[in-house]
């Protein structure tokens, strides 16, 4: 059955870092396309950062542009995503998810496009 779970979120002060892991199983990460999504209270979900399968071209959203980093270990088979220098208004609950089929650049973090979806862990930036 094909599964994915985060993990390392937590409560972090502005300025501070986490680092979120998306660990597969069922499933190799590395034939699909992962993105990072997020959604805070209220609001919708959103692309923050998305890696492509075959080529690992990469997105982010411009509010994280410069801040996270998104990679991915075949060997573990766990996509991570490092957040540097958060923000209050980073605060969300953060999800990966999958895509199997590839997909044009322009789309690769749209929610549309993605079949698999874990169940989020918390980030909370506060002081």
């Amino acid at each position: 059955q094909l599964q994915l779970v985060e993990s390392g979120g937590g409560l972090v002060q502005p300025g501070g870092s986490l680092r979120l892991s998306c660990a597969a199983s069922g499933f190799t990460l590395d034939y699909y396309s992962i993105g990072w999504f997020r959604q805070a209270p209220g609001k919708e979900r959103e692309g923050v950062s998305c890696i492509r399968r075959s080529d690992a071209s990469t997105y982010y959203a411009d509010s994280v542009k410069g801040r996270f980093t998104i990679s991915r270990d075949n060997a573990k088979n766990t996509v991570y995503l490092q957040m540097n220098n958060l923000k209050p208004e980073d605060t969300a609950v953060y999800f990966c998810a999958a895509r199997r089929l590839w997909v044009v650049a322009g789309r690769l973090c749209l929610i549309a496009e993605y079949d698999y979806w874990g169940q989020g862990t918390q980030v909370t930036v506060s002081s």
